[in-house]
């Protein structure tokens, strides 16, 4: 297996090298040159894995240039005993017959984002210490793949983390999850901006190639091909726990801000796992919603990202949804690239053409919501189900409900535990989130952040002072 650039102009190169590299050197993203394809027979034959196992034949199919045995120990590594609070890993937590949550919020960070990151950081250890070389991580976080990565990477051999974040646009757990790391290979940069002003330096610093090979610039970010494809373990484990024969259809519910998590799901549909919808949910930042509606991809700019009680999500360029764009448009790079071109000079694109395709082909569908429906959410599963959510997972919920049909059972992506949002969690319920024992004193903690002014220069001249050379 081999990848490409979406936008065309990368030679093919094989997993390993895209693993290191984050941005194609064209500025498109990573995809394989084809998917693979999963059968029937194959799926059954999984269903008595457990998650690592599981974990080991789906990315067995995109990794190839590392030995399966090797692979299966680092997912072994990456998904055992006691990093996950669950047994199963991703546990299917059942609301009523048909209608479930997905649990990707068991490790060690409560966010789904510990279900890429925990391999991530097996395999970039295991790559770099093949290759004899270090790698410096630079990567902008709306909340959660910040911390995913950071206790992801700490300690780990040749790897340094550079982590920006929005400045006073995270939960305080979220801050002191981040900045209570004193690892001296983890740097916390909190910039005065939103969550796309870190995404775009991120961008402008990774598409210096000079400056990216000296300093050996990597990604966490949801670009990372690694992240994608170790997401897509669980949309099979999902259908697995959901069905009991071959052929019988999913529908998932996945709250979507960067598109990362629900490609990977397009992706799992793609590759043959009979998935009926894709239900893309979106808070107020809704200009995925609005794309999958009219067919018009409308970014907006920092002052009309608003912010929300599902942070994670307040994002306006989604990165990842150039990947899906690809295949769209039958994987034709030229046409890709002129359309991000284009999005550049004019701040749009139209696609509407494609519009009937969305749901017929690729089976998207989408809807928003809003503050108000968070909190009636929260209140309203924890009444009826007993079940406490976060507020990214009460999007995926109260958008879910639209899109329910008899006879398909609906998961819903739980993406975070609601001890990182207690605040919008008392406002629904009037009483704190509980906190989980072992992170009872997280606030207590000292923190270490540096603040800057979101400016290329700065970041800049912040990595070259503390890169290890």
């Amino acid at each position: 297996m081999n990848y490409i650039s979406t936008r065309g102009g990368m030679k093919a190169q094989p997993f390993s090298d895209i693993l290191l590299e984050g941005l194609a050197p064209d500025g498109g993203l990573a995809m394989p040159e084809s998917y693979p394809q999963v059968s029937a027979q194959m799926l059954e034959s999984w269903r008595a894995l457990s998650y690592p196992e599981l974990a080991a034949k789906v990315l067995g199919l995109f990794v190839t240039d590392i030995p399966a045995d090797e692979l299966a120990t680092l997912t072994a590594r990456a998904y055992a005993p006691g990093v996950f609070d669950s047994e199963q890993v991703v546990p299917v937590k059942e609301l009523e017959p048909g209608f479930a949550l997905l649990g990707l919020s068991q490790g060690p960070t409560l966010a789904f984002k510990d279900m890429a990151m925990q391999f991530l950081g097996q395999v970039f250890e295991y790559v770099l210490t093949k290759r004899n070389s270090t790698l410096n991580i630079l990567g902008a976080t709306s909340g959660d793949t910040g911390s995913a990565a950071e206790y992801a990477l700490r300690g780990k051999r040749g790897v340094s983390v550079f982590m920006l974040s929005p400045y006073g646009r995270m939960s305080a757990f979220q801050r002191a999850q981040m900045y209570s790391l004193q690892d001296e290979n983890i740097h916390n940069l909190s910039v005065k901006g939103v969550f796309d002003d870190c995404q775009d330096i991120v961008k402008a610093l990774a598409g210096d190639l000079e400056f990216k090979s000296q300093w050996h610039l990597g990604a966490v970010n949801s670009i990372n091909w690694a992240r994608i494809s170790a997401q897509v373990v669980y949309y099979f484990w999902g259908w697995l726990r959901s069905t009991t024969a071959a052929g019988q259809k999913v529908s998932f519910a996945v709250p979507s801000g960067n598109f990362g998590n629900i490609l990977s799901g397009h992706i799992a549909r793609q590759m043959g796992l009979p998935i009926a919808k894709l239900v893309l949910a979106t808070n107020e930042n809704n200009v995925l919603e609005e794309f999958f509606r009219t067919g018009i991809y409308r970014p907006r700019g920092s002052e009309q990202t608003y912010a929300t009680s599902s942070p994670s999500m307040d994002i306006s360029r989604a990165s990842n949804f150039e990947r899906f764009v690809f295949d769209l448009l039958g994987r034709d790079g030229s046409k890709v690239k002129a359309l991000w071109e284009q999005l550049a000079k004019e701040g749009q694109f139209d696609l509407s053409e494609h519009l009937p395709r969305f749901q017929e082909e690729f089976g998207f569908v989408a809807g928003a919501s809003s503050h108000q429906d968070r909190l009636n959410t929260i209140a309203q599963v924890n009444e009826q189900y007993q079940t406490l959510i976060d507020p990214h997972t009460a999007d995926g919920v109260k958008v879910a409900q639209a899109y329910r049909e008899d006879g398909i059972p609906m998961l819903v992506l739980e993406t975070a535990l609601p001890a990182k949002f207690s605040e919008t969690i008392e406002e629904a319920i009037s009483q704190p989130a509980p906190v989980p024992a072992h992170l009872a004193g997280l606030a207590d903690l000292p923190q270490k952040v540096v603040v800057m002014d979101a400016d290329v220069a700065q970041v800049r001249r912040y990595i070259e002072a503390h890169a290890p050379r």
